[in-house]
């Protein structure tokens, strides 16, 4: 499995491309939002002679979603993401106007519920959805076993983790999700999140400020 990633609009998102040996592809949070920043994830797509299959989002806060109606629209492909962020699906657009951000076209529905999906599939590739909440009612994290590679989205940052003080948010949910459901997953797992430079779960567990201090029973998070 192969991952490229692009940094996109002003919030600074990363886009993730995901393709293995078949050349069929993925695109992890599309963020682009101008026609310089979907000309080069269209640029890249071709150049690389992939297929892209599917729209998949960690979560739908609108630095997120900003490139996945010019993703179908373009090559047809079906949007997925948890139901349980539909609301800020819905906002999206008024999310973006208290950043000044004038933003185009958003998608309007969920074609594939990540709520009540357990994996997503492209050509010989599976990767597991794994609901962690707390950042949002809809996050989910996405997991190659064989790579050990995990999408967080906004659940866990290179020694930070998401805000919680946006609607959905929660601060003791975003730990259990990331205590539970992360953290066991191993220290050599490679975390790729929304924002900022990959990590692995092993340095977040020893330089996470937020994980360390509940590890280390300084907080309480339930």
């Amino acid at each position: 499995m192969q991952i490229v990633k692009f940094v996109f609009n002003p919030i600074q998102e990363n886009t993730y491309i995901v393709w293995d040996e078949t050349k069929e592809c993925i695109i992890i949070d599309a963020g682009n939002m101008s026609a310089r920043e979907d000309r080069v994830l269209t640029d890249f797509i071709e150049e690389q002679e992939l297929k892209p299959v599917l729209a998949v989002n960690t979560h739908c806060h609108f630095d997120h979603i900003l490139g996945v109606e010019f993703l179908k629209m373009t090559y047809g492909v079906p949007f997925a993401a948890s139901s349980a962020d539909l609301d800020l699906l819905k906002s999206g657009r008024a999310s973006g106007a208290m950043f000044g951000m004038e933003l185009g076209a958003l998608p309007e529905a969920i074609d594939i519920d990540l709520a009540t999906t357990e994996e997503v599939k492209f050509g010989n590739t599976t990767l597991r959805v794994i609901a962690t909440p707390g950042h949002s009612k809809g996050c989910v994290s996405l997991y190659h076993e064989e790579s050990k590679s995990l999408f967080t989205g906004d659940t866990l940052f290179r020694e930070s983790i998401g805000r919680t003080d946006l609607p959905g948010g929660d601060y003791p949910t975003i730990m259990q999700s990331i205590l539970k459901k992360i953290l066991p997953l191993g220290d050599e797992v490679v975390v790729y999140p929304g924002h900022g430079d990959k990590s692995n779960i092993g340095h977040e567990s020893l330089y996470n400020p937020f994980v360390v201090e509940v590890l280390n029973n300084e907080v309480n998070c339930l």
